[in-house]
């Protein structure tokens, strides 16, 4: 048992949506410096735990902590508040946006503070300046920042997607199949530099049907099957044919 708490800790979490359970009595610990895979078939409850974790949707029971303190994360705005911070699978960029109006956008620095927000001067100059040291740190190679992200390739958006959750979590980021209709080597690029943000000491959540890519990047692996979770297992060859078995239903 570690001496400090999860960045993120998930107690008896339980959704209803009318006669549907889709999440049944979760439990789930996010610890920093670490991959978590989150593993299950289509309709597993891995989305709807993690839109429940994320503010989207209101657990009916059950409760979430960020580092051990209780908290309600009510609406998207109160998890990223929170320090958590997620990418889905449709990564939320404005095609037209440069990767730094990306970055920013809804949360615009701008000046002078005592002034009310709406008269205040947005600072270009200085979201596009952290923008390029974030990509510098994770080594995402962006050639121009002022090229609208829909002009990028499907791997270069990925990565501004995820870099831009990275400048702004501070406990957890949480990537909903981050590989998903990549190629081999734009997956070799958002792979290593999800194992870059687990070099930073954040937590990161990975949920993915590519199980070769778990089993490089992953270091526990929860499989969860009809709204339950039904068993963990480290992600090593070893252990392959027991997870591949509790996703589709096998023993444990």
């Amino acid at each position: 048992m570690t001496a400090n708490p999860p960045a993120l800790s998930v107690r008896g979490a339980t959704k209803r949506f009318g006669a549907v359970v889709a999440l049944d009595g979760i439990d789930l610990d996010a610890r920093r410096g670490e991959v978590l895979a989150l593993l299950g078939d289509n309709g597993a409850g891995k989305s709807t735990l993690i839109k429940c974790v994320t503010g989207v949707h209101r657990l009916d029971a059950g409760t979430v902590e960020v580092d051990g303190r209780r908290v309600d994360p009510g609406s998207p705005a109160a998890a990223r508040a929170l320090g958590l911070e997620t990418v889905y699978q449709d990564l939320a960029l404005f095609d037209n946006l440069d990767p730094a109006a990306n970055f920013y956008a809804g949360r615009e620095v701008a000046a002078p503070r005592w002034l009310p927000r709406g008269l205040r001067f947005v600072r270009r100059r200085a979201m596009t300046d952290e923008t390029a040291s974030v990509l510098r740190r994770l080594e995402v190679g962006v050639r121009d920042l002022r090229t609208p992200v829909g002009l990028m390739s499907g791997g270069q958006r990925q990565a501004v997607a995820v870099a831009r959750a990275a400048a702004f979590a501070t406990n957890v980021v949480i990537l909903d199949e981050p590989t998903a209709a990549l190629g081999v080597r734009e997956s070799r690029h958002v792979l290593d530099l999800i194992l870059r943000l687990r070099a930073e000491g954040l937590a990161i959540i990975v949920v993915s049907h590519a199980m070769d890519h778990v089993m490089e990047i992953a270091d526990r692996a929860v499989v969860m099957r009809r709204g339950r979770a039904v068993g963990e297992a480290v992600p090593r060859p070893e252990n392959k044919e027991r997870i591949v078995s509790l996703i589709v239903g096998g023993a444990g």
